[in-house]
């Protein structure tokens, strides 16, 4: 006597559902295991401008990789919008609810209640990026000091108050990563960004000098210099026309750039690896570095030429 279809089926079913159930145990067992591994699990994490390409997507991989965020920026309505959209994408079981705190580094009279507020969020703060910036190109003279002024506040004046502010708090605890996203101009400085890079270069030597102060208590500190950070992926394009020098492309359009993915990739493993300082730039920018450091006499030289062969070029 043959069994029946039925049992058949069921005793060859039942194998398969086992081995299902071991399958996904062990899918989550393995995320489960990078979710505590994550640099930023349980991390009370503040990004300065969340409403930026760059904050945005760093926003959602923080976010998702298990972070008390709290997200600043300078308008609330969009800072609901964002943490709206990271909650809609995510586990609340695995995840926390951002909090959000209004912060312009235009203005430095809120900055002492921005940080009261910031404090009272968790109390500490485990990691805070710096990702706020202000750019502006264009001739020195034309420039006023009161335009100067707002861009010293935004980018270097706000930033190191905010340091300041929740500094204490993580020397006391012997724990904490400050992470500042820099320009390029910070380490090179080119024709028509007098402002800008003066800005940029001071908020570096703040933290290259405050990375050695605090390093005992615990504290990193980690730069990262990017060129540009675009929303769009680099086309690869390239422009070659004769008239321009090689070395005016530093100045007369920008250069060749990251992706926000990149640059946020390259600020989550910053977290993780603690590295000092970073640089991303193609090869052009690097070789420009060198040379301003190693000859600068000829650095200055190609920089001159460049102006007036732009200048030439534009008549």
């Amino acid at each position: 006597m043959g069994m029946e279809p039925g049992w058949i089926t069921t005793v060859l079913l039942v194998p398969c559902a086992v081995m299902l159930a071991a399958g996904l145990l062990h899918v989550y067992s393995l995320v489960s295991g990078l979710l505590s591994k994550s640099p930023v699990r349980n991390k009370v994490l503040l990004l300065s401008d969340a409403l930026s390409t760059l904050g945005n997507e760093c926003a959602t991989i923080f976010h998702k990789g298990g972070a008390r965020l709290i997200l600043c920026g300078k308008s609330w309505e969009k800072l609901q919008e964002l943490s709206d959209k990271l909650l809609n994408a995510s586990d609340p079981s695995v995840t926390f609810p951002p909090k959000l705190v209004l912060l312009d580094f235009g203005d430095m009279e809120s900055l002492p209640e921005a940080i009261s507020e910031i404090l009272e969020c968790y109390g500490y703060l485990d990691m805070l990026i710096l990702n706020s910036s202000m750019k502006l190109k264009a001739p020195a003279h034309t420039l006023s000091l009161e335009l100067d002024k707002l861009l010293m506040d935004n980018n270097y004046f706000g930033p190191v108050t905010l340091t300041k502010g929740v500094l204490p708090s993580m020397m006391s605890r012997r724990s904490g990563h400050l992470l500042l996203v820099n320009s390029i101009q910070a380490k090179l400085a080119v024709p028509f960004r007098t402002s800008y890079a003066a800005s940029k270069h001071a908020v570096q030597a703040f933290f290259d000098c405050l990375r050695s102060e605090v390093e005992e208590l615990g504290v990193s500190v980690s730069t990262i210099n990017v060129t540009f950070i675009s929303s769009h992926a680099p086309s690869g394009k390239q422009n070659d026309t004769a008239a321009k020098s090689f070395w005016s492309d530093l100045y007369t359009k920008k250069p060749p750039g990251f992706s926000t993915r990149e640059a946020a990739s390259e600020v989550a493993k910053t977290l993780s690896n603690k590295r000092r300082e970073v640089l991303m730039a193609p090869s052009l920018p690097k070789v420009a570095i060198y040379a301003r450091s190693f000859f600068p006499n000829f650095f200055f030289a190609v920089m001159a030429a460049g102006v007036k062969d732009a200048t030439n070029t534009k008549m």
